[in-house]
């Protein structure tokens, strides 16, 4: 074998063998999942949180009217301003895709922007009613853990999620899961004070949770507080 054949040979089995460790690109949303809830996370530059604020209002007053929308709320960080989370419920991916004006507002937002913005998609797991209560708190937390153990994960999260939506001074308690990662969780908490949600963060049924979660968890627990823009 020549140098220049045997040079070929070993790199056609490193390509190959990159191309097997390459990860598989994640499935599409399925164009069937109703309602689709679509979680946003948007981070802008510290300076242009005002700005950004506002142009998320308008983004969210006409995404209401859009055909198909159930539901858009804002909420910013309570401790980093320019970041703000955009919580969406569509009657399917078709109505998703047809709210065209969304195009444009985040044409401006990426103007302001300081990282890009990161949409989750989410089938239904633990919801509650469609309605829009307001509170003084929202809660946004990312569950990750690992494919085996993802059933596992879903019968905990049931559990919590009713637990918690009797809990004294919750308003809503809404657990959706990711379409194109199944083992990838959301899960949105609405709250009358931060009192109230402290006070249940110590109880018994949250600390049960958390046990469970750390044998079976893929990533750090990603807890995010904010508060509501109206």
């Amino acid at each position: 074998m020549t140098f220049r054949s045997a040079f070929a040979f070993l790199f056609s089995l490193i390509t190959t063998e990159v191309v097997a460790q390459a990860p598989a690109s994640p499935p599409p949303v399925p164009p069937d999942v109703s309602p689709l809830y679509v979680v946003t996370y948007v981070e802008l530059k510290p300076a242009e949180k005002a700005a950004g604020a506002a142009l998320l209002k308008s983004w969210r007053d006409v995404a209401r009217k859009a055909e198909g929308n159930m539901r858009f709320e804002l909420a910013q960080s309570t401790i980093r301003p320019g970041q703000f989370v955009v919580m969406a419920a569509w009657r399917n991916k078709a109505a998703f895709d047809a709210h065209g004006d969304a195009g444009a507002f985040r044409e401006k937002l990426a103007a302001l922007r300081n990282s890009p913005a990161d949409d989750r998609f989410h089938n239904s797991l633990s919801v509650g009613p469609m309605d829009l209560p307001h509170g003084a708190l929202y809660v946004v937390i990312h569950v990750d853990v690992i494919p085996p153990r993802r059933e596992d994960a879903v019968a905990a999260l049931k559990v919590l999620g009713e637990a918690n939506r009797g809990a004294s001074g919750n308003i809503r308690y809404e657990i959706v899961q990711q379409t194109n990662r199944p083992n990838h969780f959301t899960v949105v908490e609405i709250w009358r004070s931060r009192e109230a949600f402290d006070a249940n963060s110590i109880s018994a049924h949250q600390r049960e949770f958390r046990d469970k979660l750390a044998q079976m968890t893929g990533a750090l627990y990603d807890e995010r507080l904010y508060e509501g823009l109206h």
